[in-house]
């Protein structure tokens, strides 16, 4: 039976489909017969208590030139044939949080969500890793810049970054000594204000920081290795990172077996690890890419795979 397949993202017609995730689902729920709604930027809220959306029937095509339309909007009320894409990029604001507390209430009123509202307000993306210690480096995270000035100094070399960037933005590297480090401590933390991580610089880098794809806390075969280039040391594609497919390692499987089932049981159905070398470093809930990239190297259906454990029905464990 038709799913009504609801997508919270940001702007469609902003989107470069190629490297999309999102459309990569949109296109695979079209394929399977689930009717597809947009939800218009800002559309989510309430009436009467009840979690309501201003959605327009949405048709996606997989060309570059013209990859979607759009019917008349109309008012949305969510229900039990619901599955909500929320796929939002970051920050994850005041605007952000309250519209997972309304999808908290969609979901009481019958609708899938994926990922989980209570996760994505729960799990911050660099905090997340953390609860995982054993497959971390070294990280302080701290609002006093003498505490992360002294981890720098202790390790000698380390990326500092703030808990709320996404696309490699706003993160540094920092050797002891470096004459930048207080004003970057200043910057990152605000003047005290603002909580930032440190983390040892882990040198593997330079051979990529591989995306790992989780469905439902088991890991798909491939990952991407984004490879920094030229004199930059951020992998991210967004920062003009290379990316190459390669199967998963050993210590990869071993990462996804320490952190799959936790999130998979706080319904968390689709997430990107971020794994330098032998060391996990962020747990991606929000929106995390790199499908398009591993299907066309691999000729993988990812979203099919989301997809067929979305038709299966919920993770079974305790939230």
């Amino acid at each position: 039976m038709p799913l009504d397949v609801v997508v919270v993202m940001d702007p469609i017609a902003a989107i470069r489909i190629a490297k999309d995730s999102t459309f990569a689902m949109l296109l695979e729920a079209q394929r399977r017969g689930h009717r597809l709604h947009y939800v218009i930027p800002g559309g989510l809220g309430l009436d009467g208590g009840e979690a309501v959306a201003r959605t327009a029937p949405l048709t996606v095509r997989d060309d570059p030139r013209d990859w979607f339309t759009l019917g008349p909007e109309a008012p949305h009320r969510f229900g039990a044939r619901d599955v909500v894409l929320m796929r939002k990029d970051p920050p994850v604001d005041p605007e952000f949080v309250g519209d997972t507390q309304i999808l908290s209430l969609a979901q009481g009123q019958g609708a899938t969500i994926v990922n989980d509202p209570r996760g994505l307000r729960d799990m911050n993306e660099k905090l997340g890793a953390l609860a995982f210690p054993q497959c971390c480096p070294p990280t302080r995270v701290s609002r006093n810049a003498a505490e992360l000035k002294a981890f720098v100094a202790e390790h000698g070399d380390a990326v500092l970054k703030p808990l709320d960037g996404m696309g490699g933005r706003s993160i540094f590297r920092a050797v002891a000594g470096d004459a930048n480090l207080n004003v970057i401590l200043e910057t990152l933390t605000d003047g005290g204000r603002r909580l930032a991580m440190a983390q040892r610089y882990l040198p593997e880098i330079v051979d990529g920081d591989k995306r790992i794809l989780l469905i439902d806390g088991v890991p798909v075969d491939y990952c991407l290795a984004r490879i920094p280039q030229g004199d930059e040391f951020r992998g991210n594609l967004a920062a003009g990172g290379r990316g190459e497919g390669r199967p998963l390692s050993e210590r990869d499987r071993w990462i996804a077996a320490q952190v799959g089932p936790s999130l998979a049981a706080r319904g968390m159905r689709f997430v990107g690890l971020d794994v330098i070398g032998d060391w996990l470093t962020e747990v991606n809930v929000t929106s995390p890419t790199c499908i398009r990239e591993l299907d066309a190297e691999f000729g993988l259906n990812i979203a099919g795979l989301l997809f067929d454990a979305i038709e299966r029905g919920p993770v079974a464990g305790p939230r």
